[in-house]
């Protein structure tokens, strides 16, 4: 009897100890998603509003457009990654004909706030399920957050030339 105890108090001890570690790791992802959010924040506010139809060449997009791209990246990625519907009427905004720094501001925080809620909504298990990206990309629910990080990192040290081609320093560097 005293053998079965000591296993069952060591199991208990193994089952919070994981469930734990597993909520430290959302916890963890949404410090990083609210870093990023703060992050993209600081860039959105640094470029004058003269600056958001800037375009370093033509072909490519402007800053107000590569913001918008980041954010309707954020929806189609985490609601993929969530399972969370994407809110009507977001999600599709480089459509967007308002491209003014007061609209792409407003339109790029909510796509975070919507990114951070619905990881917050995942339970740690969630994360190591299967989902599929864009039809074809099978990945765990995990990884494709994860992409969805390394994106929006990527398009916005983008802008950071964007920045410097308005004679506008760039914010520093956030990496903690």
């Amino acid at each position: 009897m005293k053998t079965l105890k000591s296993v069952l108090t060591a199991l208990i001890v193994c089952c919070v100890f994981f469930s734990a570690q597993a909520q430290t790791q959302i916890d963890e992802i949404v410090k990083d998603w609210e870093r990023a959010k703060a992050y993209t924040q600081e860039y959105l506010e640094a470029m004058p509003e003269s600056g958001y139809d800037l375009k370093p060449t033509e072909e490519i997009r402007s800053f107000a457009e590569q913001m918008l791209h980041i954010n309707d990246a954020n929806y189609a990625f985490v609601s993929a990654a969530s399972g969370q519907p994407v809110p009507e009427g977001l999600g599709q905004s480089e459509k967007t004909d308002d491209k003014s720094k007061e609209n792409v501001t407003q339109l790029v925080l909510a796509g975070y706030d919507y990114a951070i809620n619905s990881i917050k909504k995942m339970s740690p298990a969630e994360l190591k399920e299967n989902t599929t990206l864009f039809g074809r990309f099978e990945m765990t629910k995990e990884a494709a957050i994860k992409k969805a990080f390394e994106h929006q990192t990527h398009h916005r040290g983008q802008t950071t030339i964007y920045l410097r081609l308005a004679d506008v320093k760039p914010p520093a560097e956030k990496l903690f």
